[in-house]
């Protein structure tokens, strides 16, 4: 599975009623429980982002930017516009993974062995069980952040960092560190919640002549 589709599952912001703003009012696990009380609360969202990746041995730099909607249990609609068209769909049961240019569609199961962001983005998820938080300095002075470690060593990922609203804890960016140095960075904005979006919105038919590929096989 690509970097994109990796980092796609990470995010879901969610509705908390609001809480002081400073750090020394609240513990770090305070903060996560609360921002899983987010997770729990709405159940769709939209959103633009922008996604950036510094590599680690290679070197490497990317960005891309776009269009996300999220609906639980799982379903998600990830569509990138620049530097190259791509979709990324799931309906809960199935993903697909749509590369215009290359005419080729990517049909994977979602399993129950996905990494943790992707089962907080179902639901089964839980951020103070599964990490191990922490204050960490925001990308900015109106944010709150904090690293989480995951408890079980995770082979996509070292940890996460999130950076919050501190009144509404919501996600304002997401930061990805790999165990290779490699850094992938999700900024959302002009979010909306609980708007209700239909199911429609999260079922991809591959158009007619793309070759479809399942499970990674031709």
């Amino acid at each position: 599975m690509n970097l994109t589709l990796r980092l796609a599952v990470v995010l879901l912001a969610l509705a908390f009623p609001a809480m002081p703003a400073a750090q020394d009012q609240r513990s770090p696990d305070a903060v996560a429980r609360g921002l899983q009380a987010r997770y729990q609360g709405v159940q769709d969202f939209s959103a633009d982002f922008v996604q950036s990746y510094r590599g680690g041995v290679l070197k490497t730099r990317s960005n891309h930017k776009g269009t996300v909607a999220v609906k639980k249990p799982g379903k998600m609609r990830w569509i990138y516009t620049s530097p190259e068209r791509q979709e990324i769909v799931s309906d809960g049961r199935k993903t697909y993974w749509y590369v215009p240019e290359d005419k080729q569609v990517t049909v994977t199961d979602v399993g129950d062995d996905q990494a943790l962001p992707a089962l907080f983005l179902s639901g089964k998820g839980d951020i103070a069980r599964d990490f191990t938080p922490s204050f960490v300095k925001p990308p900015s002075a109106d944010l709150l952040a904090l690293k989480l470690v995951p408890r079980k060593p995770e082979p996509e990922y070292e940890y996460l960092v999130v950076a919050l609203d501190p009144a509404s804890l919501q996600l304002r960016v997401l930061t990805t560190h790999d165990r290779q140095g490699g850094e992938s960075t999700l900024t959302l904005t002009n979010m909306k919640e609980n708007r209700r979006l239909p199911d429609k919105d999260f079922v991809f038919t591959p158009p007619r002549g793309v070759k479809v590929v399942t499970d990674g096989t031709r």
